[in-house]
């Protein structure tokens, strides 16, 4: 496993519904990336597709591992990089049950998925709509070490990236598609997330205009004491590159020993709590 390498963000504007043109845009982005000795390159939620589809997901979505993974799989080998990128997966159960997933995709190919746990329908959202919650959280062995993956609103709720710091996540990494009325609000997440945890927390997310909702870009990749080590323009596309060390975590973790200090007798309480709201 190696302690350091180096990370891109790549935030996109996707076409919606085109797979094979964002598929070849996320190949641009990730040859861009190897010149600059990048060794894992993050994509948007949803940058498979876009991200106002409606009922058009249902035409637009496929299995995991399925046809456009593989095509995915072929360009990660090709370059020698990992890449995490977002799309609609079709349940291999049914026809019409679609998960909003991520996926990680590594130089030998398909390592793992996470479904996105909270799916946010209010105000100008309607994912479960369209979208069954996945239940699990996913962290995953690689040679760049433990990588958990979270989605967007995911990130609103502690337990999530806490439970993938406890399976041993280094690296969290949320993939997200934000409109620009919340930007203060995952702004103050991603770093607490990356504190509470004392976790490298990377944030990628859309750009660009989706039928009137605009998303605001600012990915981001946060160190173990909240600090922001590289940083995305606003609003445009952009591509940025940052560098993960392992070893930084240690020291951080001794000085603010926050998960020696969990009181795990809380756990419980919390969800007798949560069922009585």
């Amino acid at each position: 496993m190696k302690e350091k390498f180096r990370i891109a963000l790549s935030q996109i504007k996707c076409k919606r519904g085109e797979k094979e043109f964002n598929i070849k845009k996320m190949e641009e982005k990730v040859k861009e990336a190897k010149k600059q000795n990048a060794e894992l390159i993050i994509f948007p939620e949803l940058s498979l597709t876009g991200y106002v589809l409606r009922d058009r997901i249902y035409e637009l979505a496929e299995p995991v591992p399925g046809p456009s993974t593989n095509l995915m799989g072929k360009i990660a080998e090709e370059n020698d990089i990992h890449i995490i990128f977002g799309m609609p997966e079709l349940s291999e159960k049914t026809q019409a049950t679609v998960y909003n997933t991520a996926v990680l995709i590594g130089p030998q190919g398909y390592i793992g998925k996470y479904r996105k746990m909270y799916l946010p329908t209010h105000s100008v959202f309607e994912e479960k709509r369209y979208f069954r919650p996945g239940y699990q959280p996913a962290v995953f062995d690689t040679d760049l070490g433990k990588i958990g993956l979270i989605v967007c609103y995911d990130v609103f709720f502690p337990e999530v990236s806490r439970l993938a710091r406890l399976k041993g996540a280094q690296l969290i990494v949320c993939i997200s598609a934000s409109p620009a009325v919340r930007k203060a609000f995952f702004e103050i997440l991603t770093a607490a997330r990356a504190v509470e945890n004392t976790v490298f927390f990377a944030y990628v997310n859309l750009v660009g205009v989706e039928e009137g909702l605009q998303f605001w870009g600012g990915s981001r990749l946060i160190g173990p004491n909240g600090k922001i080590l590289v940083k995305a323009k606003y609003d445009v596309e952009d591509t940025v590159i940052g560098e993960v060390n392992y070893s930084d975590i240690k020291p951080i973790e001794t000085f603010v020993p926050i998960l020696k200090d969990l009181r795990p007798e809380l756990f419980g309480k919390l969800k007798e709590a949560a069922e009585n709201i």
